[in-house]
């Protein structure tokens, strides 16, 4: 079962925060330097999955973001909004946990508990020269399905031995509707029920839910989004809405192959440029980790008080505190 932490949550008070006159950086990229390394299962450090790692290149300890990709799609996909966050002070593992074919929902899940397994004695070998990861600030997130397992795996749908500080849903999806959950099928539509004891941030897209055409659902249809999952997180947690754009939008402009072209299509999209919306979401990641993991709330309480920071419109934006 997957280890929690527990206590020492650090909490927000937003009371302190003046509702106007703040400002925050980190909707623009941060001012370390990151390289992408790509580590393949052959590779001597052995992963489990083949690997993208963001990481800074200057000498450092950082903590750590597991990210899992949505259904279908591939970690390279993510590159430009998992650099952004990288080049804030974090190390971002992105596992491609399956092929051309899709796993089993349970079988996403396993494969996400054994990269994480592996952090504590691979991830090391692999980063640049004097650069160390900070496994006791290790957060887990995901989208799409991907933020499905990543709350799966939270909950203890599988072994993992390390412990997770925070949790983050980037527009998580459970399934095509309440009657047809994927397995394991982890909404029990009952608020705050979610058996967890970490800050978690869900982030969703205003137009998730709408269809493209007459002919193709909704990529994060009502009952099993991010409205949902919000609904069953427990304190503290917050919930961000990008109302303009859609479930594919923080993908790169152009990803390569033919999966990043059916990407394009699968869902209804924003009609705005995408980089706008990684800059908002790659911005409420670096909030959110900054203040529960290293205690630096003041971007986090900025932007909760005054969407009007991002870059985009969030509409709504919710936080209990704890």
């Amino acid at each position: 079962m997957a280890v929690l932490a527990a206590k020492g949550i650090i909490k927000i008070d937003l009371k302190t925060t003046a509702s106007s006159g703040s400002s925050t950086s980190v909707f623009e990229t941060g001012s370390l330097s990151v390289s992408s390394i790509h580590v393949d299962t052959s590779n001597i450090a052995s992963p489990p999955k083949p690997l993208l790692i963001i990481s800074p290149t200057v000498q450092g300890t950082y903590p750590v973001l597991l990210f899992l990709h949505g259904y279908e799609l591939r970690n390279i996909f993510y590159t430009h909004l998992l650099r952004h966050i990288s080049s804030h002070g974090f190390i971002v593992v992105a596992p491609q946990l399956y092929g051309l074919i899709p796993s089993s929902g349970i079988k996403e899940i396993r494969s996400a508990a054994s990269v994480t397994n592996w952090l504590s004695t691979g991830l090391q070998s692999v980063l640049p020269e004097k650069v160390k990861p900070d496994l006791e600030k290790l957060a887990l997130s995901g989208h799409s399905r991907g933020g499905k397992a990543a709350f799966a795996l939270a909950l203890g749908y599988a072994e993992s031995s390390l412990k997770f500080s925070a949790l983050i849903g980037l527009d998580p999806v459970a399934g095509k509707g309440k009657c047809c959950q994927t397995d394991p099928k982890i909404l029990t539509f009952l608020p705050h029920s979610f058996n967890l004891t970490i800050p978690v941030s869900v982030i969703g897209t205003g137009l998730g839910d709408e269809q493209r055409n007459c002919i193709k659902c909704p990529c994060a249809p009502d009952g099993v989004n991010h409205v949902e999952f919000y609904s069953e997180s427990k304190p503290p947690c917050s919930h961000f809405v990008t109302s303009d754009y859609g479930h594919m939008d923080m993908l790169d402009d152009n990803p390569p192959g033919f999966r990043g072209v059916i990407s394009g299509y699968k869902c209804k999209n924003g009609s705005c440029p995408r980089d706008p919306m990684r800059k908002c979401v790659g911005g409420i990641f670096v909030a959110f980790l900054k203040a529960y993991l290293d205690g630096e709330t003041a971007d986090f309480k900025a932007i909760v008080n005054d969407p009007g920071l991002a870059p985009v419109k969030l509409d709504p934006v919710e936080f209990i505190e704890s």
